[in-house]
């Protein structure tokens, strides 16, 4: 269904953060907030014959805040990590009500690259999978909770509808999910965008080619040559991972077309403002057939912004936070 805004706090930009850019940039203008004091690291072995496994880190709230909500799982988007400024600012949050968070890295992202040569895709829920079967005994004994920001929000998305392959999870939300793959590189792609693409690719680059990635020459070179987030997807991430081309990887992978199948609660937040998504991939939903899927899709926000008056707590953390507190 279609969120009224009138059931959760409207959202209204924080001065100075006015338009989709300074409230997409915002993020990266400041320094990243200081990380949760103490954490836990965790190793996750994904099983696949690869030796891959995930690094994730455990933050478990105070003495004081309240006992048995279920476990948080946060996964990043393009780029980021458990150190992202938005990974940071969620688990504060969350940690402040009561939930455990676990933030993970995806396969050859952050901290999980020394323990993985392999790297992650926005399809790659299976990973996902692992990673919670990995999990220690008894974290996640109370369910677990699910949030995706940006390509993680795809992963979990497409996760959720393929029945949370089997795990106990609650309830979920997305943030910024560019829910059709091939109209998000199509919209990086403008003229508009061409200093976000630049940097989109370059922060691909090398994160592809870090130290310790797996690579044959062959897909060094393609990571090296492509110069355009398509041509890098359509001869690196697509054959590497088995599909014919980019267009064969997103229509795949798109969690556009799992949403008819995810059977429990999940949310999906959205700004229709969004500098990197287009407007249309949301609009164009008919959000009213899906019984377990609730879309809040404020006409302003940017890309992971956010950044509301009132707050200095982002709205999507407040939205999903309220959200989450009628299931749980």
């Amino acid at each position: 269904m279609l969120l009224p805004h009138s059931e959760f706090e409207p959202f209204r930009p924080r001065f100075p953060w006015y338009g989709p850019d300074l409230q997409t940039l915002r993020n990266t203008i400041f320094r990243t907030p200081v990380d949760v004091a103490g954490g836990e690291r965790l190793v996750l072995p994904l099983g696949d014959g690869t030796g891959d496994a995930l690094a994730a880190r455990l933050d478990r709230p105070s003495d004081s805040r309240p006992k048995g909500r279920p476990l948080a799982v946060v996964v990043h988007g393009l780029g980021g990590d458990e150190r992202s400024t938005y990974m940071i600012r969620t688990t504060r949050y969350l940690l402040s009500l009561g939930y455990p968070v676990v933030r993970l890295n995806l396969r050859g992202a952050g901290p999980s690259r020394a323990l993985s040569g392999g790297h992650y895709h926005a399809g790659r829920s299976d990973d996902l999978a692992a990673a919670l079967r990995a999990l220690p005994p008894g974290l996640a004994d109370r369910g677990i909770v699910l949030i995706g920001y940006s390509l993680g929000g795809n992963i979990v998305l497409k996760f959720m509808g393929e029945g949370a392959h089997g795990h106990d999870v609650r309830v979920a939300a997305s943030v910024s999910a560019p829910i059709d793959l091939a109209a998000t590189s199509r919209r990086i792609l403008e003229p508009r965008n061409r200093l976000y693409h630049l940097k989109i690719l370059k922060t691909m680059k090398a994160e592809t080619l870090a130290p310790g990635a797996q690579l044959s020459p062959d897909e060094r070179r393609a990571v090296e040559q492509a110069r355009t987030v398509y041509e890098f997807d359509d001869t690196f991430v697509a054959p590497r991972n088995g599909y014919a081309s980019a267009d064969d990887y997103y229509a795949q992978n798109a969690a556009l077309g799992f949403l008819d199948r995810i059977d429990r609660p999940t949310l999906v937040v959205h700004a229709l403002n969004d500098p990197w998504i287009p407007t249309e991939s949301y609009r164009t939903v008919d959000w009213s057939a899906y019984a377990h899927v609730s879309a809040l899709l404020p006409r302003g926000g940017g890309h992971v912004g956010f950044h509301a008056r009132g707050s200095i707590t982002p709205w999507h953390d407040r939205a999903i936070a309220r959200f989450f507190a009628g299931v749980v």
